[in-house]
Parts: structure tokens; C-alpha cells; sequence
């Protein structure tokens, strides 16, 4: 039996549908915690997540978080095509990406889209369940620093210190991406893998956010990669199918208000 407890917007949640979708896999159960209306923070969906984030997987009662983890364990445990190379640098070349992804890029992530979109769409909650929102994250979830951080993003916007090196950042790994990709057809060689699966929901939520200008005409490699991606039989299912339409309305609208800012800031 297969369980999955995530969300339409969650980048690690994309990531999984997108691994298991790969792996053609369905899962028995789907549960959708929407975390925009706090529902990660409820003691029961706590017991299965302690750090109160997206995406969990309950495989025969075992109990798997973190989604970088869960991608291995769900090509490790069942058949189907192999996402992870078969030769030992091809692997190294695969984790230093889902490394960098888990350490640096989800972290910025995170802050990229509270302060272009998903601040604007708390901010509409009354006060008091603002208020509520905002307290409820557990100390230990994005970073350790997340709860006080996404406090600072909601109520200060592009003003929150910090905010442009952290769109630097982002920018440079798809700078970092398009030096691979003009090399190789895939992240970690000439073969599909976690690597892909890891870094596509972030070029992802880019698109969604409608700021495809970043390597549109100016990251060729990452331009054709992500052209790849898409043309991958159940992108769709994986990415687009789980997100609401108005949030996927919101990501877009917020975001082409904010592109402006963003473009500026990492000098395009």
C-alpha cells in the first residue's frame, strides 16, 4: 500500500509525483494537505511529519519523509526504470545535484516564492489567522531559521534583508545547470535520472511563475533540458494537474507582477 500526503504547489511533493510517476507507479491513497491553509500544522498529519512540510509516504505502514530520501528508497524498492546511473561517478554527479538542491537551492526556493507570491495569498487571511499561520510553523522545518524567516518575507517583501542574494542564488544554479547541459543531455551524463527529477520542479516553479525569461533565449542547455523534461509522458499528471486553478492563477499572476523586481536583481 502506497500513501501520499502532499500538496500542488510543494516543489518536494512535485518532485516525488514526479519520481514514482516514473517509475509507473500509482499511488493507493492520495492525501491532499493544503498548506496554504495551514492544514500541516494538525496534530494528526504532525504524528506522520514532525517538521509540519510536505511530502510524506507511507509504503506497508513504514513512515518515509524528506522527499530527496523517498525518491531513492522508491527507486531502490520497486521495479521499473532505473533513476539512478549505474556507474559510480554518473552517481556522484546525481547526489552532488540533489545535495545542492536540498542544502541551498529548496531553501531558496522557499524564500523566492512566499516573497513573489505565496505572502500575497496569506496576507488575505483575517489578522488573527495570519497571526496563527505565521506562529504555527514548527522550529525545525525548511531551515532551521524558517519559522522567523517566512515572518520576515510575509510582512517585508522584497525589503527582507537577504531577499536579492537569495534570487542571485537561485539564478546562478541555472547558470550552474546550463555549463552541465551544454555538455552532457542530462544532469549526471547522457542518462535520466534523480538529478533531473530533483532540479525539474525548480525550473518548474519558475515557469509557473511565469518567469521563463531567466533561460529563455539565454540558457540554451537548460532552454532544451527543460523542453525534455515537459515532453516526459506524465509531466503533466506529476506538475501541473495537482495545482488548483486558482492557485495556479495566483503563481502566475503574483509572479509576472514580481518579475519585473526579480529581473532587475539578477541583472537581466
Amino acid at each position: 500500500m502506497l500513501a501520499l500526503y502532499h500538496h500542488g504547489s510543494s516543489v518536494c511533493a512535485a518532485k516525488v509525483r514526479f519520481a514514482l510517476a516514473e517509475k509507473g507507479l500509482n499511488v493507493d491513497e492520495s492525501h491532499y494537505i493544503d498548506i496554504l491553509a495551514g492544514e500541516q500544522f494538525t496534530d494528526e498529519y504532525r504524528a506522520i511529519n514532525p517538521k509540519a512540510v510536505v511530502p510524506s509516504l507511507i509504503h506497508d505502514e513504514k513512515i518515509l519523509n524528506e522527499s530527496t530520501v523517498i525518491c531513492e528508497y522508491i527507486d531502490d524498492e520497486f521495479s521499473g526504470p532505473n533513476l539512478i546511473p549505474k556507474d559510480a561517478y554518473s552517481r556522484a554527479q546525481m547526489r552532488m545535484w540533489t545535495k545542492a538542491v536540498d542544502e541551498q537551492l529548496h531553501p531558496a526556493c522557499g524564500e523566492l516564492t512566499f516573497v513573489c507570491c505565496h505572502r500575497h495569498i496569506v496576507l488575505r487571511l483575517p489578522p488573527e489567522k495570519l497571526e496563527e499561520f505565521l506562529e504555527s510553523t514548527p522550529d525545525q522545518s525548511v531551515t532551521s531559521k524558517w519559522k522567523a524567516r517566512k515572518q520576515e518575507i510575509v510582512r517585508e517583501g522584497f525589503n527582507a534583508p537577504g531577499i536579492e542574494e537569495t534570487i542571485k542564488l537561485y539564478f546562478n544554479y541555472l547558470v550552474k545547470m546550463d555549463e552541465t547541459l551544454l555538455k552532457s543531455e542530462w544532469l549526471a551524463g547522457d542518462t535520466f535520472s534523480l538529478a533531473d527529477i530533483g532540479l525539474a520542479p525548480y525550473v518548474n516553479r519558475l515557469d509557473m511563475l511565469s518567469m521563463s525569461g531567466m533561460w529563455e533565449g539565454r540558457l540554451p542547455g537548460v532552454e532544451r533540458w527543460f523542453d525534455a523534461v515537459k515532453a516526459r509522458p506524465r509531466f503533466k499528471e506529476a506538475f501541473l494537474d495537482w495545482c488548483p486553478e486558482a492557485l495556479t492563477n495566483d503563481l502566475k499572476n503574483f509572479g509576472e507582477h514580481s518579475w519585473p523586481e526579480v529581473k532587475a536583481i539578477v541583472g537581466l
